[in-house]
């Protein structure tokens, strides 16, 4: 089985039993597929699979536009947590140094940043 994503949405329920959820957030309890496809079609609403994993698993009624909602709240998480890769590069020199000096490191922070390392650059004052 492929794990269904946020946002699979429809009438096709592979499961007998599940727990039901309305657009409020109140449990409706367990029920069967067809009741909870009733439901669904008597509010005009749409069922979303929230876990999977659970037993029975959960299914909520919303809105088209609490789902839209729903996808953009979690985009903007996965937008905002650390992705796990992510290399940060640091280079710190003076500002009295060597034009050759600050040739090569110019060349070094472009390497880093065309293999998408993020990159902090220090600058020290001269003495």
């Amino acid at each position: 089985k492929t794990k269904a994503a946020f946002g699979s949405v429809g009438r096709r329920i592979p499961y007998r039993i599940v727990h039901v959820i309305n657009q409020d957030g109140e449990s409706l309890g367990n029920m069967h597929r067809a009741e909870a496809l009733r439901l669904m079609d008597e509010h005009g609403l749409k069922l979303v699979l929230l876990h999977e994993n659970a037993e029975p698993p959960v299914y909520r009624l919303m809105t088209g536009q609490q789902i839209h909602e729903e996808q953009l709240k979690r985009a903007e998480k996965k937008k905002a947590s650390p992705k796990p890769g992510v290399v940060q590069k640091e280079l710190s020199f003076s500002s009295a140094i060597a034009k050759n000096d600050l040739e090569n490191k110019t060349k070094q922070i472009a390497q880093w940043i065309e293999k998408k390392h993020h990159v902090k650059v220090t600058i020290r004052q001269a003495k």
